[in-house]
């Protein structure tokens, strides 16, 4: 089951609260803006800061 369409589009980046997307193969959560991928576990999305992971290029995602 993925992350629901209504869920994405509430869902902020906790850091700059800004808009986030779904990865290509919908495992991750990416703010384009902070260049930070959030996981998916178990289909709850995991927005914490402390575990997200930087990135230099999102475009891959």
């Amino acid at each position: 089951m993925a992350i629901s369409k209504n869920l994405l589009e509430i869902l902020a980046c906790p850091n700059c609260k800004g808009d986030i997307r779904l990865s290509k193969d919908e495992t991750l959560i990416i703010c384009d803006n902070c260049k930070l991928l959030y996981r998916i576990d178990d289909d709850i999305p995991v927005m914490l800061i402390d575990e997200a992971k930087k990135i230099e290029n999102t475009e891959i995602y």
